[in-house]
């Protein structure tokens, strides 16, 4: 890694932190969906959710979880090929930030706030959704940085 003056690393240096904790996030969640506690507890949420309610009486429990789980991986796989391929990268940060406003669209209709103190006080769904405004942020991040990296080296997204 160069320095630049002053002592600071490149900006580069960002990127690959977003990156790979990033990958980390998404392997960590993807494989959990393939256990039975993670299928329930998604399904506590999603099975009336709009988006993946008809996959339930489809696939049932565990087989919606394991597709979210499947799209979960292959977006922290396209995001770690990131590193390689600026295509694979913008795809892949593409596909966090559709993974992270469905889960930050859930708080639309559901509590929010702790019972018995109301705003600003998180109850228990809102402190698991809110998190996910930085992770949508993280993804922004690296699909910019990809699609910029594609319009300086002057290649399209979808090449021969």
């Amino acid at each position: 890694m160069r320095e630049i003056p002053g002592g600071l690393p490149p900006q580069t240096f960002s990127i690959g932190a977003l990156r790979w904790s990033l990958v980390f996030i998404f392997a960590m969640f993807g494989i959990a969906k393939f256990a039975s506690y993670e299928a329930e507890g998604v399904a506590g949420i999603a099975m009336h959710y709009p988006l993946f309610a008809w996959m339930y009486p489809l696939i049932g429990v565990q087989g919606t979880s394991n597709v979210i789980g499947t799209v979960e991986l292959a977006t922290g796989a396209l995001i770690a090929l990131g590193a390689w391929s600026h295509r694979a990268g913008l795809l892949g940060g593409l596909m966090g930030m559709a993974t992270f406003l469905v889960t930050l669209s859930f708080s639309f209709g559901v509590p929010l706030w702790q019972d018995g103190f109301g705003f600003p006080f998180m109850g228990s769904t809102a402190q698991f959704l809110f998190k996910d405004a930085v992770l949508l942020a993280a993804c922004l991040a690296l699909a910019l940085h990809a699609g910029h990296a594609l319009r300086t080296n002057g290649a399209a997204l979808f090449s021969r």
